[in-house]
This record gives C-alpha cells, sequence and structure tokens, in this order.
C-alpha cells in the first residue's frame, strides 16, 4: 500500500509500466468536475471508474482484495478513511472470488486505518486487503484499475 498526494504521484511511475498513464490522467484533469462514469485509457489494462460512493462505516465497509488489478483510489469530494491489513492474513471470506469483477471479500477487518484527503491517492496491490468507503453520505471518487 502506498499513501502520498497527486502532486508526488511522479515517484511513482517507475512501479509499473502504466502507472505514468493512470497519474498523467488523475493530474491533467478536473476531477471535481470530470463525468461519472468508466473511462478507458489501456482497454482492460488501464481504466477509470468515477464513482458517487456511498459512505459506510467501520462496521459496514467490506474488507476486499483483487487478485488481476492494482487500485489506485482517490477522493474527491471529501476525506474518505480507508482500512488496510495484509492479504496473506486475511481468513474468513464471506463472497469467494469474482473472476468478472476481480474481487473476494472478506468478514475480517482491516488492523490499521488512514484518512484519505481530496488530492491524495493510495494505492492498494493484490497483496492488499482494503476496506474503503468509510465515511458519512455521498461523495465523488475515482479509481484506477491497473492491471498486474
Amino acid at each position: 500500500m502506498i499513501l502520498d498526494s497527486l502532486i508526488n504521484s511522479g515517484l511513482y511511475e517507475s512501479i509499473h509500466p502504466r502507472f505514468k498513464q493512470a497519474f498523467d490522467f488523475l493530474r491533467n484533469n478536473d476531477l471535481t468536475t470530470y463525468p461519472l462514469g468508466k473511462v478507458e485509457l489501456d482497454g482492460k489494462n488501464l481504466f477509470v471508474n468515477v464513482v458517487d460512493a456511498t459512505g459506510k462505516t467501520p462496521e459496514t465497509a467490506k474488507l476486499e482484495t483483487h487478485n488481476l488489478y492494482i487500485d489506485i483510489q482517490v477522493p474527491i469530494t471529501t476525506t474518505e478513511t480507508m482500512g488496510w491489513v495484509a492479504g496473506n492474513s486475511l481468513k474468513e471470506i464471506t463472497d469467494a472470488y469474482n473472476p468478472e469483477k476481480d474481487i473476494t471479500f472478506f468478514a475480517d477487518k482491516a488492523s490499521n486505518f488512514i484518512k484519505v484527503q481530496p488530492s491524495e491517492f493510495v494505492i492498494f496491490f493484490p497483496e492488499d486487503g482494503h476496506q474503503p468507503q468509510i465515511f458519512e453520505g455521498v461523495h465523488k471518487k475515482i479509481i484506477v484499475k491497473v492491471l498486474v
């Protein structure tokens, strides 16, 4: 997991060959006015979901992992709390791996929580269990999906 400001995103572009294109999109667009929906930057290799997310409590937010994609998550309109736990420690699967959505859900809860401010990003790799959407109300966020 990586947490930083979009201003510093260039530091992470060498981690993965598609990160530069992902961060270029995030830096070069007005994310506050960007329309909701899916944006394909490189087909299934790299795409962006711009969503209005509904907040959850730490008790109701589901912990998840992905096998094929790295998430770059960016809250746009409010601070979002996100949980993290090492994926290899997860034991209680509630929803088995769904290959179409590349997601597994767990009853386990995060061991660490971070507050991600607008204009910050967090990168969750396949080995990172993460518990997003802990906030009140509805807010706009962007989730970039990067094929491993």
